[in-house]
């Protein structure tokens, strides 16, 4: 089992909530239609294929989904980009995934989800929460996010003021297809959310005051490209240097040196390893004793 003082670690500060998982496309992995048996689409390749029919995109939009969507956005409409996500992630079935059953189960207080799958509010379906999820180019309003309480059975629209902070908040920075169709997508969308970000109007004044002093834990979340990296740099924007950790089985040397950058500990094992070391039963001292 890879580095097993991390995990020991890792699941300390989740069980007493000090840590907060940031979960990223390889958070996904395993899940499939079961009607199909294809994967869901998570990480940029596989969006931008299911996008465009299954075939591939010119190499200059093949470079990341933001791009290949403002593409899709310029020629056919804001909407088709909106009916793909649609079609994707809440008119298709997708299996459970073991990982969003676990972090469920643990009643965590705060968890970032970086898709724009239903799969964590699924896990939470029937408990009461707080959802918080990004927008972009909105007129009307200077902040780039709405916020919906769950009663455990349905979302309805609050402002910060009307927020319970005794509930578990899910955050969705690029949004959700439930209750309300919103996305970040598209280049012009990432644009406008990473500036807002950068301003402090898309982040609620709740979390910035909950999230100081949190240690994260990034799973499944790329970090090669720009885009991944602003957004998750100013949504933990604000923690006290407490470090954290990032498992990445692979990482490239540009990963590891923002990372570091971070003060955050790369750890190479997968999501599937944390839930096998979670399982696994912990030995009693006279145990240990007696051998």
């Amino acid at each position: 089992m890879p580095n097993t003082s991390a995990f020991d670690s890792i699941l300390a500060g989740l069980a007493d909530g000090s840590v907060v998982p940031y979960l990223g496309c390889r958070a996904l992995d395993g899940v499939i239609e079961p009607a199909s048996g294809r994967a869901i689409p998570a990480d940029s390749d596989s969006l931008i294929l299911a996008m465009n029919d299954g075939k591939p995109m010119a190499p200059k939009l093949m470079y990341e989904f933001p791009r290949a969507a403002m593409n899709i956005e310029l020629k056919r409409g804001r909407k088709a980009v909106t009916k793909f996500l649609d079609r994707t992630y809440r008119d298709t079935v997708w299996s459970a995934s073991p990982l969003h059953t676990w972090l469920a189960q643990l009643n965590l207080p705060y968890v970032i989800d970086s898709n724009r799958d239903l799969l964590l509010q699924n896990a939470y379906a029937g408990r009461p929460h707080t959802l918080i999820v990004g927008l972009a180019r909105i007129g009307g309003t200077d902040y780039r996010f709405k916020l919906f309480q769950s009663d455990g059975a349905a979302y309805r629209e609050i402002d910060q003021e009307q927020v319970d902070v005794t509930l578990p908040i899910l955050f969705k920075p690029l949004g959700t297809p439930v209750p309300e169709s919103n996305y970040i997508a598209s280049d012009a969308d990432f644009v406008d959310y990473v500036t807002e970000l950068m301003g402090g109007f898309g982040i609620p004044a709740f979390v910035k005051r909950m999230r100081q002093g949190k240690r994260y834990l990034l799973l499944g979340l790329p970090l090669t490209r720009d885009t991944e990296r602003m957004v998750m740099s100013d949504i933990v924007f604000g923690r006290a240097q407490m470090g954290g950790w990032a498992l990445l089985p692979n990482a490239t040397d540009k990963e590891k040196r923002f990372l570091a950058k971070l003060g955050m500990e790369l750890v190479p094992a997968s999501a599937t390893d944390l839930l096998a070391a979670a399982s696994e039963p912990s030995i009693a001292p006279e145990a240990l004793e007696a051998a």
